[in-house]
């Protein structure tokens, strides 16, 4: 079982456990350093571990070509993972978070300045092994570079004269699914799979890649428990509009007063004081934000699995629809 789904085929579960195994190595060696301070902060978030989604994606989608288990699909691998660490680094900057994957985050136990470098040293170590995959990598890796930069900016300057909700969905789909996007196209590109093949995965990737995002930010809500890798109502507590949110304060409804009084609660911004976070979380659950949310989320997997219509009925194609249900299924 990896990050949740279970194959059903226990060969393809072998692949993808060796394939994991081949990038976790890969990433240690790709982050050292000959200076001993950046080989500790380098190595920090890789040892830290994670779902390694991008990583499996990339796997699963080599399965479609005739060099599934090629040094370039593992090198691929490697490639969006320190991608998306060097994006942590950033992110917690950014965000001033003091904690990650429930350890002290760079920026907290080295310094702001630090962490960025160490997000810098990793943006360019997936570079530098983008160049042995080819032009055409290359030029992907740094397109998906400029999605990521974009879908921050974006974030950072909010929706503007836009419609919120539109914006955000925007966001995730630049900051989030490009790069989820990038590795199943990866994955499909160098095992050779056809070009039906490329173009089908690529954009299931960035599909379920909004998706996995959506259901991650309706954990934080939904759950009693720290399922979704934070404690329940962080984003609440720092003001972060997440999609819920953001249907909650568009809802004009004038007849209900929990409505009247969570978009009360919700335009507070940051909602420090534990007896509101615990009110604003309450009627946050069982509100038609919600519901509307978890059927957006739905959405989006639906659209996913429906683009692995047209490909193989391989095992691969099962996992890839299973962890369509599994996002699906998730948050309901």
């Amino acid at each position: 079982m990896l990050i949740g789904i279970d194959f059903e085929d226990p060969e393809l579960a072998r692949v993808m456990e060796a394939q994991l195994l081949g990038v976790e190595a890969g990433l240690r060696h790709a982050v050292e350093s000959v200076d001993p301070l950046l080989d500790d902060v380098a190595h920090h978030l890789v040892s830290a571990g994670g779902k390694r989604i991008r990583p499996l994606l990339v796997g699963l989608a080599a399965q479609f070509g005739t060099r599934p288990a090629c040094e370039e699909v593992t090198r691929a691998g490697v490639v969006v993972e320190l991608t998306h660490l060097a994006t942590l680094y950033h992110d917690d900057v950014m965000d001033e978070a003091p904690v990650r994957r429930g350890a002290p985050s760079a920026n907290l136990r080295w310094s702001n300045s630090i962490a960025i470098l160490a997000g810098d040293h990793l943006f360019a170590r997936a570079a530098d092994l983008a160049v042995d995959l080819g032009l055409d990598a290359v030029r992907l890796q740094a397109r998906t570079f400029s999605r990521l930069v974009y879908g921050q900016i974006a974030e950072t300057s909010g929706p503007r004269d836009r419609d919120p909700i539109e914006h955000h969905l925007d966001v995730i789909a630049e900051k989030t699914g490009s790069l989820i996007g990038t590795s199943a196209k990866f994955g499909a590109m160098f095992s050779n799979a056809t070009p039906q093949a490329v173009d089908a995965l690529a954009e299931y990737g960035e599909v379920i890649g909004i998706a996995f995002q959506l259901s991650d930010d309706l954990l934080d809500i939904a759950s009693e428990s720290a399922q979704s890798g934070k404690t329940p109502g962080t984003d609440l507590r720092e003001g972060v509009a997440t999609l819920p949110v953001l249907y909650a304060l568009a809802d004009e409804s004038t007849d209900d007063a929990g409505v009247a009084r969570l978009r009360e609660l919700l335009s507070k911004g940051p909602l420090t004081d534990d007896a509101e976070l615990t009110e604003a979380l309450e009627l946050l659950r069982e509100s038609t934000a919600m519901k509307r949310a978890r059927e957006t989320v739905r959405g989006y997997a639906e659209r996913a699995r429906a683009l692995l219509d047209p490909l193989p009925d391989i095992p691969a194609r099962r996992a890839l629809a299973a962890l369509a249900d599994l996002i699906a299924d998730r948050t309901s």
